[in-house]
């Protein structure tokens, strides 16, 4: 009897081992939670998708129009979740996420002929086909004397992600009008502009820290010293619920579906255990007793 009880105990003391490995052996979690879309539309590893196929279209304006006001909104069908890229002349002037099947951009335009053409982006920045060509004529009543070029702001990036409660920086380029600029920007929240002086064409940053999650149309005007001015409208995405003071609670509640994952683990491992030593004790118990029976010995004894 006394060699049942080891053997059993034996095994018990086995799975009692592997709890006490999974439960307290966790790998531990970083308690500073960082979401991955950090500055940018964040994707981990290289995931293959194939780029959009359908287009936008541009229904206002319309080919042919003269137009002689700035900011022109831009507007047309779309295919909802995707971003919209707008051109002109090739070069990018303004992004919106397409919502219930359209899009809004206000634009600035060049002097003279502009050709509008836009284009579906999915997340990993993949192009789908160009929409219809819109052909207008921007006649600039504003422009100065001798100002030969009209204020240009353009961007990199048409849209980037960021957390609630972090600082998200933004690069622009600004060139054409003269120097110095004054540049505002609203960035959707409903709160006063943000105003930067730029010295000099070039390369600057605007940056800004959201306190809640959502999607964002940010427009961004530029005037120059003698009165000239341009537009840019690009698009931010605000990720997840959590603000810098919830991280904590967010990382805890990581380690806590961690550590029932690997519960379930250990209680997968154990419950055969236990099953096995029961099976085994028993066949071992019957087997002691038909021996003792077989040389006439008290079977319990």
């Amino acid at each position: 009897m006394q060699k049942q009880l080891n053997f059993t105990n034996g095994l018990w003391i086995i799975g009692i081992f592997c709890l006490i490995f999974f439960v307290f052996g966790l790998p531990k979690v970083n308690a500073q939670f960082e979401n991955p879309q950090t500055g940018g539309i964040g994707l981990q590893g290289q995931i293959s998708a194939p780029a959009p196929t359908s287009s936008p279209t541009i229904s206002t304006p319309t080919s042919g129009q003269v137009l002689t006001n700035i900011p022109q909104e831009v507007r047309g069908l779309c295919t909802s979740g995707l971003l919209v890229k707008l051109f002109k002349n090739n070069v990018f002037s303004g992004s919106a996420i397409c919502q219930n099947g359209s899009y809004s951009i206000l634009v600035d335009l060049f002097t003279g002929a502009n050709e509008l053409v836009a284009r579906h982006y999915d997340d990993l920045d993949q192009a789908g086909p160009d929409s219809n060509i819109v052909s207008v004529i921007f006649n600039d009543s504003s422009r100065r004397v001798g100002i030969t070029e009209r204020i240009i702001m353009t961007s990199v990036f048409a849209r980037r992600g960021t957390n609630p409660g972090q600082e998200l920086f933004w690069p622009l380029t600004i060139s054409g009008g003269k120097a110095p600029y004054a540049v505002s920007v609203d960035w959707g929240e409903g709160g006063i502009n943000d105003v930067y002086v730029v010295p000099t064409p070039g390369e600057f940053k605007i940056k800004h820290a959201y306190k809640q999650a959502g999607i964002y149309r940010v427009l961004i005007k530029a005037t120059d010293s003698e009165g000239n001015i341009g537009f840019l409208q690009i698009t931010v995405v605000v990720n997840g619920e959590t603000t810098i003071d919830q991280s904590t609670n967010v990382s805890n509640s990581n380690v806590c579906a961690d550590t029932k994952d690997y519960l379930w683990q250990s209680i997968v491992i154990i419950i055969p255990l236990m099953l096995l030593s029961f099976y085994l004790g028993k066949n071992y118990s019957v087997s002691r007793i038909k021996h003792k029976l077989s040389r006439g010995e008290h079977p319990f004894e």
